[in-house]
C-alpha cells in the first residue's frame, strides 16, 4: 500500500526532484523561538455554544509520519500547528497556531498597535487576553489589516469595538481598495465560493491522519462570528510612512499580488519587515481551489523586487501574515530572492509554454521549478502548486477556451459521459478497467474512468465505491494539503453524500458594511427568468440614514439600478433604514408598511423574484 502511495505522489508532481533535506532542522528553530506559552484552556469558545477552536486538535502530529499523509506534508502541518505566544524581538510579539493566521501585537508608547486579527471574534480576544496576561495589559490603539481576506479582518471586534474606533480612540489602517474588496471578494460568488472552499480547507473532514491535518498556510480556518469595522486611514503608495502610538511603519502597497488590496508593512527602528501573505512558508495560489480572480504571478514578482530593493539590506527580521519568522539578513535575502524567483519561473515558463501552443493540461505536466527552487521547502507545493497555478496563468492570459472548436460546444459532463461509458462497452467494461488500473497504482486513470462512471449513473454504487477509494490513495500522496483536503473531500461525499449546512453563511457584518450598488449586483445575479416572466416592474429604495436613493427596475428578465433616479416615477417608493431592507431582503420579512407611494406589493413581488442559492451542491456527482 504504501509503495502504491509514493508511485501516486510521484505520478502527481511528475517527474520530481528529490525531496528537500529532512535533517534540515532550522524551520523548527525560528517556529520555537521566543516561545512564552500558550492558552491554559485548550478550548476557545464560540458565541453559539460551540468551539471555534480547539488547541489540542493537532496534536496527533507529535509522532511521524503515517502512511497515510505525505511526510513532507506531515512536517508542514507539525510546523504550523505550534500554537502560543511568541516573542519575535523586543516589542514584537505574534500569536500563532490559534487560526489559520497569524495576529501581530507591536508595543507601542500607550497600548497595542494589531496587525491581522484572525478570522474570527473568539480566536482574536484570546490571543489579545494571552498577550495582556503574559506581558501586561495594554489598550488597542491601533489595528492593521495588511490584505482583504477574512481571515486578517473577521476577528477585529475581538480586539476592538466600533464604538472605541468612532471615538477616535483606536485607527484602523488598511491599504487603498481594502473595504471594496473585503466585502466584494465572495459576495457575488459566494455560495459558489463557500461551497469549494470545503473542499479546499477540508472543512466537513475530520482532523487526523486519515482526514485533515493542515490547511498547508496554517492549520485550519477557525469558526465563530465574523466581523468587519472599516478603516479610518487608507494607505494610497509606496513609502508613506505613519508614526502610531510612537511606532514607526512604512509602508509597500502591492495591489493585485496575493489579494487585490495588499501591503507590505516595514519598522525602521525595529529592522522587522511584515511581508503580509506575499512571502509565505509555501508556494501560495495564483488561482485558489475554492474559486476567485486569477492573480498576477509577474506582479507578485515583482512586488517581491521591490520588497528587495526597499528593504532587504535593512531586514535584521521577516514576520508574516502566516507561519514562523525568519531571522538574519543573509536568510531573509536568500530566501526572498529565490520565493520571489519561483513565481517568476512559474509564470514566464507558463507564457513560454503557451506561446509553443501547449494546452493547460500540458504545461501543468511538464512544468516544475528548477532543483534550486524546488529543494527549498518554502517553494513547495502545501498550498499552491506548479501544476495549478500553470493553468492559472494561461487562463490569465487566455481564458478557458483553449482554440480548439471542439470545446466551443461541449456536452455536459453526465452526456458526454453516459455516451463514452456507452461507447466503451458499458458500465462493466469501464469498472473493470478502472479496477485494473487501480491495482497497477495508475490512479489517475482510475479516476478518470470513474469519474466518466459517476457522472453517467451517480447511483452506481461499485463506481462510487471504488473512486473513493482512488481518492483516499491519492489524497494520501499528495504534498499539497489542498490536494489532499479536496481528494479526501470528494471520497466522504461519494460515499456519504452532501453533508446538510456545509456551506458556510455569509457574514452578517460583512452585508452590513457592503455598499449598496454591490448588494443591488448580489440581487442581480439571483433574479430567476423563471419567476420574472417577462413582467416589469420599478421600485424607489430610500435609505434616510444612508442619505441614499435607488431606483431598482426589473425588465426584460433583467434588474438594473441607478442612483438617485432623475425622472419619472417608480411603481412604488418605500422609505426605511438599509438594516431593515436588509432584514426584508435576506430573512423574508415583510417590508409593504415602509411603502410612502404606488403599489405597496411590488417590492415583495420583486424579491419573490429572487432565487436563493443552492448552498450543498453536487460536486463529484451529477
Amino acid at each position: 500500500m504504501r509503495t502504491l502511495i509514493i508511485a501516486a505522489a510521484l505520478a502527481l508532481a511528475g517527474a520530481a526532484h528529490a525531496a528537500p533535506d529532512f535533517n534540515d532542522r532550522r524551520d523548527f528553530d525560528f517556529a520555537e523561538r521566543g516561545y512564552l506559552g500558550t492558552r491554559a484552556d485548550p478550548r476557545i469558545p464560540a458565541q453559539n455554544g460551540q468551539v471555534a477552536w480547539d488547541l489540542t486538535a493537532y496534536d496527533f502530529l507529535k509522532g511521524p509520519a503515517p502512511a497515510s499523509v505525505n511526510p513532507s506534508l506531515w512536517r508542514q502541518s507539525q510546523l504550523l500547528a505550534r500554537h502560543g505566544l511568541f516573542e519575535v524581538t523586543k516589542g514584537v510579539w505574534q500569536v500563532r497556531g490559534f487560526d489559520i493566521a497569524n495576529v501581530t501585537f507591536v508595543a507601542g508608547k500607550t497600548g497595542w498597535i494589531v496587525i491581522d486579527p484572525l478570522t474570527v471574534v473568539e480566536t482574536a480576544r484570546a490571543a489579545l487576553e494571552l498577550a495582556n496576561a503574559r506581558l501586561g495589559a495594554r489598550p488597542v490603539v491601533a489595528v492593521i489589516y495588511t490584505h482583504s481576506h477574512g481571515d486578517h479582518f473577521g476577528g477585529a471586534r475581538g480586539v476592538t469595538s466600533q464604538a472605541d474606533v468612532d471615538a477616535g480612540r483606536v485607527q484602523v489602517i488598511a491599504p487603498d481598495g481594502f473595504l471594496e474588496h473585503a466585502v466584494s471578494e465572495n459576495i457575488i460568488a459566494g455560495p459558489a465560493m463557500s461551497r469549494r472552499a470545503n473542499y479546499q480547507f477540508g472543512v466537513t473532514l475530520p482532523k487526523g491522519p486519515e482526514g485533515q491535518v493542515s490547511a498547508g498556510i496554517g492549520p485550519a480556518l477557525a469558526r465563530g462570528a465574523q466581523s468587519l469595522i472599516p478603516p479610518t486611514r487608507v494607505i494610497t503608495r509606496t513609502g508613506e510612512e505613519l508614526v502610531v502610538d510612537g511606532v514607526r511603519i512604512q509602508f509597500q502597497v502591492t495591489p493585485g499580488t496575493e489579494a487585490p488590496a495588499e501591503m507590505n508593512l516595514y519598522f525602521p527602528d525595529l529592522k522587522v519587515l511584515d511581508l503580509a501573505e506575499n512571502a509565505n512558508a509555501t508556494q501560495h495560489n495564483i488561482l485558489t481551489p475554492r474559486g476567485a480572480l486569477v492573480r498576477d504571478a509577474k506582479a507578485w514578482s515583482d512586488y517581491l523586487t521591490e520588497s528587495i530593493r526597499l528593504y532587504g539590506d535593512r531586514s535584521d527580521i521577516l514576520i508574516t501574515s502566516h507561519a514562523w519568522p525568519r531571522f538574519g539578513r543573509e536568510v531573509i535575502g536568500d530566501y526572498l530572492a529565490k520565493h520571489r524567483d519561483a513565481y517568476k519561473f512559474l509564470h514566464d515558463q507558463s507564457v513560454r509554454l503557451m506561446n509553443d501552443g501547449l494546452l493547460p493540461d500540458e504545461i501543468a505536466n511538464r512544468l516544475k521549478l528548477p532543483e534550486a527552487l524546488d529543494r527549498e521547502w518554502y517553494n513547495r507545493g502545501y498550498y499552491g502548486t506548479v501544476s495549478f497555478n500553470s493553468r492559472a496563468v494561461y487562463q490569465r492570459y487566455m481564458g478557458w477556451y483553449d482554440a480548439n472548436p471542439v470545446n466551443l460546444a461541449p456536452l455536459e459532463p453526465a452526456e458526454e459521459s453516459a455516451r463514452y461509458v456507452a461507447i466503451m462497452g458499458g458500465a462493466a467494461k469501464v469498472l473493470a478497467a478502472a479496477q485494473d488500473a487501480y491495482a497497477k497504482g495508475d490512479d489517475r486513470w482510475a479516476a478518470e474512468l470513474l469519474n466518466r462512471l459517476v457522472m453517467a449513473d451517480a447511483n452506481d454504487r461499485g463506481a462510487r465505491d471504488l473512486l473513493a477509494r482512488v481518492y483516499d490513495r491519492q489524497g494520501a500522496a499528495a504534498e499539497a494539503s489542498t490536494w489532499r483536503n479536496m481528494y479526501l473531500t470528494a471520497a466522504r461525499e461519494l460515499r456519504d453524500g452532501v453533508q446538510a449546512g456545509a456551506a458556510a453563511p455569509q457574514a452578517v457584518e460583512t452585508l452590513r458594511n457592503t455598499p449598496t450598488h454591490m448588494l443591488l449586483d448580489l440581487f442581480a445575479v439571483r433574479l430567476d427568468p423563471a419567476k420574472s416572466k417577462g413582467q416589469a416592474l420599478s421600485v424607489d429604495l430610500v435609505f434616510p440614514d444612508r442619505k441614499e436613493r435607488w431606483r431598482v427596475a426589473v425588465r426584460h428578465d433583467v434588474l438594473t439600478y441607478e442612483a438617485d433616479p432623475k425622472g419619472g416615477a417608480a411603481d412604488a417608493a418605500y422609505a426605511l433604514p438599509r438594516s431593515q431592507f436588509l432584514a426584508g431582503a435576506l430573512a423574508g420579512a415583510d417590508l409593504s408598511a415602509t411603502a410612502t407611494g404606488g403599489d405597496r406589493a411590488a417590492l415583495g413581488r420583486l424579491l419573490g423574484w429572487l432565487s436563493a442559492p443552492r448552498p450543498a451542491f453536487p460536486i463529484v456527482t451529477r
